[in-house]
This record gives structure tokens, C-alpha cells and sequence, in this order.
């Protein structure tokens, strides 16, 4: 694999990554940097990096690597720098479809309770979980990216899923 792959894989799978590391690192400064830190290590180890076998789960696996790593210095930089918001946008075009103004209110509320609610998971939930919904990574992706059974990956879902609804219905959106 040569650059000009390497561009490929950015134009393919650079949204889905991207949105995994804002996920992950919670602030756009963070995420920009592990973005960055996961094409450049990508391209380091583009000898290892199979197009037909699950191009992205690799990508993501780098992503969840460097993170790790960098963990405390991520810890750091968040409680100086606020939390970003990566679904904003999402918000601002599901307002637009909205009727009234509470209902709007209510949507916002209701994603940042599942926002905070998803990032107090701990990491065997939350990875998983970021890897599914802001990645799109399929069950199967997910269990080659980090190295576990299918069944692991469905179990972790479950459990994340579980913890998010009793949130909300401990706040009464259920």
C-alpha cells in the first residue's frame, strides 16, 4: 500500500474515524490530534494494512491504540479544555424538523443526558459503543479492531444499551 492508498482510506473511511476520535477524546482539539497521530502511524504501517479485509476496523484499532497510550495527557487537556460537541450538527437539522420550541429544548436535553450518560461508561462499554453508532463499524468490525469474540462485542452492546435506557428512564425519557 502506497500514499495514494493511503488517500483512499482517508477519503473512504476519514468521516467515520474522525467522528470515532472526536467521540473518544470528547474535545475537537484532542480529536484533531488523534485523527492526525492515526493516518500518520496508519502510514507507517501501511505494509500491514489489508484493503479487503476490514481497512476501517484497522483504522479504528490504530485510533483506540493511540488513545490508550495518550490516555493520561487526554485526561489532562480535558479538564482544562471544555467537552466538544460531535453531534451538533445533527441536532441543529433534527431542530429544523421540529414544530416547537420545547420540542427542540427536550431534544437537546435528551442528547446531552445520553452524551454524559455514554462517556461515564467505562471503556470495555464505551468503545464499543462509539465504534457502532459514530463509526458505523458493523458487530464484526468491531470484534477484529479490538481483538475480542463477536460475542464479547454483542454482550458489551447490550450491557452499554442497558445502561443508557435506565439512564433515561431515570429521567423519564424512556
Amino acid at each position: 500500500m502506497d500514499n495514494i492508498d493511503i488517500d483512499s482510506l482517508v477519503m473512504l473511511y476519514g468521516k467515520a474515524v474522525y467522528g470515532f476520535c472526536l467521540r473518544l477524546a470528547k474535545d475537537k482539539d484532542n480529536a484533531d490530534d488523534l485523527y492526525q497521530e492515526t493516518f500518520l502511524k496508519a502510514m507507517e504501517m501501511c505494509n500491514k494494512i489489508d484493503k479487503n479485509n476490514n481497512p476501517k476496523g484497522f483504522l479504528i484499532s490504530v485510533a483506540v491504540g493511540l488513545w490508550k497510550n495518550n490516555r493520561r495527557k487526554y485526561a489532562r487537556r480535558q479538564r482544562i479544555a471544555p467537552e466538544g460537541e460531535l453531534n451538533e450538527d445533527m441536532v441543529n437539522i433534527m431542530c429544523t424538523n421540529m414544530s416547537t420550541p420545547e420540542e427542540i429544548v427536550i431534544l437537546r436535553e435528551r442528547c446531552a443526558v445520553i452524551r454524559t450518560a455514554a462517556d461515564k461508561l467505562n471503556d470495555k462499554l464505551r468503545i464499543p459503543l462509539y465504534m457502532y453508532y459514530t463509526a458505523e463499524m458493523s458487530v464484526e468490525e468491531i470484534a477484529l479492531a479490538l481483538r475480542i469474540p463477536k460475542g464479547t462485542v454483542k454482550s458489551r452492546l447490550h450491557k452499554a444499551r442497558k445502561n443508557l435506557k435506565n439512564v433515561l428512564e431515570g429521567y423519564q425519557y424512556g
